[in-house]
């Protein structure tokens, strides 16, 4: 009596998503196929050569470099500018 137990648990640990996933593919649409054009017509004319803005786009305009300065002020670090690498001030165990 407990093998027959065991046999229908089995089978419903099997069956049951089984009949899920038939039931997921059987309830799904397929998509109908994209219609396709008989014929595709291009433009018969030539690109024009003369740009359509004269103005300079914004990712065309050149922008100079910030001046190069040895002056620690604009120096992110915390060190103070000294360079030295050690982030720890007096007094700090770390």
């Amino acid at each position: 009596m407990v093998f027959s137990h065991r046999m229908a648990a089995l089978a419903a640990v099997v069956a049951i998503p089984l009949g899920i996933a038939a039931t997921s593919y059987a309830l799904t649409d397929s998509p109908d196929e994209p219609p396709v054009p008989p014929k595709v017509v291009l433009d018969s004319g030539s690109p024009s050569a003369t740009p359509t803005s004269p103005e300079p786009t914004p990712s065309d305009e050149v922008v100079s470099r910030p001046p190069v300065s040895d002056n620690p002020t604009g120096d992110d670090d915390d060190d103070g500018g000294t360079g030295d690498g050690d982030d720890d001030g007096p007094g700090d165990d770390g």
